[in-house]
C-alpha cells in the first residue's frame, strides 16, 4: 500500500500518464516522449526555472507553471502545447537574443549552440524586439578556458555543475535584470580565480559556447557530460 500511496496518476496533453512521487512535470513528459523546452535544465543538475522556457498550464491555476521545478499531483491535468504557450516561447527567447549580442551566421557556434536550436524549433523567424547591443566583455585571462558574455543567456548551469559536482563554486551570479552575469570568485578575471580546478566541467555543460576552451571551435569541442549521471543516481536513491 505504500509503494502504491507514492505513484500520481494525471494527464498531460489529454493523455493519461503515471508518475513517482517528487517528480517534477517536466521530468514525466519526458519519459513519455512529450517534448517541453528548455534551456537551463541540464539532467544531473539540480533544478532552478531559470529560463522560463518550460511554463505549462495546469488545470485549476491561472497562473503558468515552470514544468522542471513544479511537482506532480493526483489527478493534475497539465497542457505542454497551446497557442498561449507558443507565444511566451517564442517572446522569451526572442528576448534572450536581444539582450546579448547572438548574431548566429557569424558566431562560432553556429550551428553546434541550444539556443539556436530551439529558435530553429519552435520556427522563429525574426526578432520583434529591439537589440540592445551591450557591451559585453571576453574574458580570455585563464590559460585554458575562454568565457564570452555576449553569447551567455544566464541559464546558471555553469554555477550549478561547478558546486553540484566539482565542489568548488567558482562561478556566480552579479547584479539583476538585464545588468546580471556570471564572475569568478568574487568578480575577478578567470585567471585569477583562487577556487577554479580548470575542470572544464562549465564548458561541457554550457549550452551555447559563452565558455568554450582556447584554440577550438565549438564544433571540434565535445561536450563531454559523462560526470553528470552521478548525480542523478544519487537523487534517484534519495527518493527510493
Amino acid at each position: 500500500m505504500a509503494k502504491a500511496a507514492n505513484i500520481k496518476t494525471l494527464k498531460i496533453d489529454g493523455r493519461d500518464v503515471s508518475a513517482r512521487q517528487n517528480e517534477t512535470i517536466l521530468e514525466v513528459a519526458r519519459e513519455n516522449g512529450i517534448f517541453i523546452p528548455t534551456l537551463c535544465t541540464l539532467k544531473g543538475l539540480s533544478n532552478v526555472g531559470a529560463c522560463r522556457l518550460c511554463l505549462v498550464e495546469v488545470k485549476g491555476t491561472a497562473r503558468l507553471q515552470p514544468a522542471c521545478v513544479t511537482r506532480v499531483e493526483e489527478a493534475m491535468e497539465v497542457t505542454t502545447n497551446s497557442e498561449r504557450l507558443q507565444g511566451y516561447r517564442r517572446a522569451i527567447l526572442e528576448l534572450l537574443f536581444t539582450e546579448r549580442n547572438h548574431v548566429c551566421a557569424v558566431c562560432v557556434s553556429n550551428g553546434h549552440c541550444e539556443l539556436q536550436s530551439l529558435a530553429q524549433k519552435l520556427e522563429i523567424t525574426h526578432v520583434h524586439f529591439a537589440y540592445r547591443y551591450p557591451e559585453a566583455e571576453v574574458d580570455a585571462s585563464h590559460e585554458r578556458f575562454i568565457v564570452d558574455h555576449n553569447r551567455c543567456i544566464l541559464c546558471t548551469r555553469c554555477v550549478r555543475v561547478c558546486e553540484e559536482i566539482e565542489g568548488a563554486h567558482t562561478w556566480d551570479v552579479m547584479g539583476r535584470g538585464i545588468d546580471a552575469k556570471v564572475i569568478t570568485d568574487l568578480n575577478e578575471p578567470w585567471g585569477s580565480s583562487q577556487t577554479c580546478t580548470g575542470c572544464g566541467k562549465c564548458v561541457h555543460v554550457c549550452p551555447t559556447g559563452a565558455l568554450s576552451e582556447k584554440g577550438k571551435s565549438v564544433a571540434e569541442m565535445l561536450k563531454r557530460r559523462q560526470f553528470l549521471p552521478y548525480l542523478t543516481q544519487m537523487r534517484e536513491e534519495d527518493r527510493s
